[in-house]
């Protein structure tokens, strides 16, 4: 006979966004692997095909990611030479993110993969549904709450 909990956990909050995340994360992880990159790594390349380039701490925030693990996710990009990272000139305590051309070229490359992902999603889910499921994550990161708050 299994054991049983001393105190209900359900429903959680956190463990259902991260069961869909994980669920929802790994599909589009498999849609990109073609081009050798990671659903993360794309969001960030995207982020910063719109942008140019952008400090660590804003990319961070644009995307809900603590610095640390920003930086850690940008390695493997720099590596690739997808993005460059550099001591920004006006502040020597902020590194200053930039897509490269071949950054870029990923970014294209994947774009039709990403948006096939986004599409088979929305025809599963309900487009309405999807776009309701995006508001509310939305509001989620309005809640107040300071998690990566020193």
């Amino acid at each position: 006979m299994p054991p049983t909990p001393t105190s209900p956990v359900e429903p959680c909050n956190n463990l259902a966004l991260r069961k869909a995340a994980r669920y929802l994360g790994a599909t589009y992880d498999k849609a990109l692997a073609s081009v050798g990159l990671r659903a993360t790594q794309f969001s960030i390349l995207q982020k910063l095909s719109a942008r140019g380039e952008m400090t660590i701490s804003s990319l961070a925030d644009t995307i809900a990611m603590d610095r640390t693990t920003m930086a850690s996710n940008l390695k493997p990009l720099a590596r690739e030479g997808l993005v460059t990272v550099e001591p920004s000139p006006t502040d020597r305590r902020a590194r200053i993110v930039t897509i490269t051309p071949d950054g870029t070229a990923r970014v294209n490359e994947a774009l039709p993969l990403w948006k096939d992902a986004q599409a088979r999603f929305e025809e599963a889910f309900g487009a309405e549904d999807a776009a309701r499921l995006r508001e509310s994550l939305a509001a989620v990161l309005d809640t107040g709450f300071t998690p990566w708050a020193e």
